[in-house]
């Protein structure tokens, strides 16, 4: 098993950037797959980044593409999720998850293991 703590959340105005952070412990972290999801108050959880094992590939959700950037960096168990140029529409929970596949998920029935959370806040 893995397990995921995430950091780097806050309050940012409009067209500023946070970059989030996705520690992970237990088993060797180039094993899972990793992904980003989002979750709005009052709202259902929405996909928002994968990236593959080794970063072979990475997918964003149409509404964060040119703005959000997925990486990870396996020597450190650590995964990152890059957003700038941030909107009000931006603002929640982000999450990450890990899932033991060879490829990427944009579905969370895929990733068995996720974080805590980290609140996302953009002001106008």
């Amino acid at each position: 098993q893995v397990q995921l703590v995430e950091s780097g959340g806050g309050l940012v105005q409009a067209g500023g950037s946070l970059r989030l952070s996705c520690a992970a412990s237990g088993r060797t972290f180039s094993s899972y797959a990793m992904g980003w999801f989002r979750q709005a108050a009052g709202r259902e959880r929405e996909f928002v980044a994968a990236i593959t094992r080794w970063s072979g590939g990475t997918y964003y959700a149409d509404s964060v593409k040119g703005r959000f950037t997925i990486s990870r960096d396996n020597a450190k168990n650590t995964g990152y999720l890059q957003m700038n140029s941030l909107k009000p529409e931006d603002t929640a929970v982000y999450y990450c998850a890990a899932a033991t596949l060879s490829g990427a998920s944009l579905s969370s029935t895929e990733y068995a293991y996720w974080g805590q959370g980290t609140q996302v806040t953009v002001s106008s």
